[in-house]
């Protein structure tokens, strides 16, 4: 049964409460859910119906297929001025032992690392120290520009933005516009984690609040350019608090257009100030995912870090909303196995990833960071696997 049919039986059961039914005809008839029903939906809809409704938002859309890309981390250290509840990742300059900082001939020499591989994106992102100021990521951008012009380059997030701007005593718009121009391509959706301050006053109380991290996007878009946005949930937050958080997305997504995916990333609790505070199981996790899709009717794509939430739940997560599931990594980012996720040497081959979405019966596409289609592998056979005789394939050298 595809998800269409699925949708019009949900909309047949005698059954369905009122409330369920108006959402699910909004859906059917591409129209945005409210403020009230986004909370309605987290209090009081199981997994089955919002993962119907997600799918069928999902297919309609993208089909079968399920986005990938070829990337790697550069982490430029794992220090920080800010000190957030929920971080496994950073440690206080106060324990700078404990830590690493990256020069800039270090960063450039993992780049340097993958000459020979078809990699299509350098994602970077770090903690936030006084070295690792504007002039330092300029130059940064321009040697990697520099050394390899096809390289997409998605850095930074408002936080580190903020930080450094304020640093160079510049505005946002001036600040994004240098950035542009010395190489950057796109802006991680991190930082974001609770808007509403009720809830990021007692996590992340010292760096950029809600109004400034939009901002910061805000000036990004303007400039034409695009980024990706995210919500750290399954902590002390309530649903109404990611509601809000969804709505804030939503209304800039409605002014500029320029986000591009929104990455939900689970409270991992190992090894923080928050370590106390439950996790949520899968089943939320699906929830998530699925409201999401359900809510953010202006952005193309949802995406789950397979990295963080594990390969089989990133499997199920297809079924639930999701149409990408980030890249190869190839063992470079340390920040989910330190909050404590399933994959503790977080590495994909291509063959990997896609034989991990063939399994689930989708259509794996290889993209690079803004969404242009590199390799669909929908009939590509690896050398190595055993080729059907009936009818001829292409071989991917």
């Amino acid at each position: 049964m595809n998800s269409e049919h699925q949708l019009v039986t949900i909309l047949q059961d005698k059954n369905l409460p009122q409330k369920h039914r108006i959402i699910a005809q909004k859906v059917k008839g591409n129209q945005r859910i409210s403020f009230d029903e986004g909370v309605y939906l987290f209090e009081h809809c199981d997994l089955p119906f919002v993962g119907v409704l997600a799918n069928y938002i999902r297919e309609k859309r993208h089909g079968n297929s399920t986005y990938f890309n070829r990337n790697f981390h550069i982490e430029p250290t794992n220090l920080c001025v800010y000190d957030c509840k929920f971080c496994s990742y950073s440690v206080l300059i106060k324990e700078r032992s404990e830590g690493w900082e990256y020069t800039l001939e270090d960063m450039l020499n993992i780049v340097k690392k993958y000459d020979d591989e078809p990699v299509t994106e350098a994602h970077i992102v770090g903690g936030v120290l006084p070295q690792y100021d504007m002039a330092f990521y300029q130059k940064l951008f321009l040697e990697i520009k520099k050394h390899r012009p096809d390289l997409h380059i998605k850095a930074l997030t408002p936080v580190e933005y903020h930080y450094i701007f304020k640093k160079a005593k510049v505005d946002y718009a001036t600040g994004m516009k240098l950035m542009k121009e010395a190489g950057l391509g796109s802006m991680p959706g991190g930082g974001a984690e609770i808007f509403h301050p009720e809830i990021r006053e007692q996590i992340a109380k010292d760096k950029c609040n809600a109004d400034q991290w939009l901002q910061i996007h805000e000036e990004w878009h303007k400039l034409g350019m695009r980024s990706n946005a995210t919500m750290l949930y399954g902590h002390i937050e309530r649903f109404w608090h990611r509601v809000d958080h969804l709505e804030r997305l939503r209304d800039l997504q409605d002014k500029t257009g320029g986000f591009q995916t929104f990455i939900p990333l689970k409270f991992r609790n190992q090894d923080n100030q928050m370590s106390n505070v439950p996790e949520s199981t899968v089943v939320e996790d699906l929830r998530n995912y699925a409201i999401s899709r359900i809510y953010l009717d202006n952005f193309d794509h949802i995406k789950a870090y397979w990295a963080m939430i594990s390969r089989n739940t990133a499997q199920l997560s297809l079924n639930f909303g999701v149409d990408d599931i980030d890249g190869t990594l190839d063992d470079t980012t340390k920040i989910y196995a330190m909050a404590g996720a399933e994959e503790q040497h977080p590495a994909m081959s291509t063959k990997d990833l896609v034989k991990l979405i063939k399994e689930v019966g989708r259509k794996p596409v290889e993209r690079d960071t803004l969404y242009h289609v590199v390799t669909d592998y929908e009939n590509v056979v690896f050398e190595d696997e055993i080729k059907p005789k009936y009818y001829a394939l292409p071989v991917l050298n």
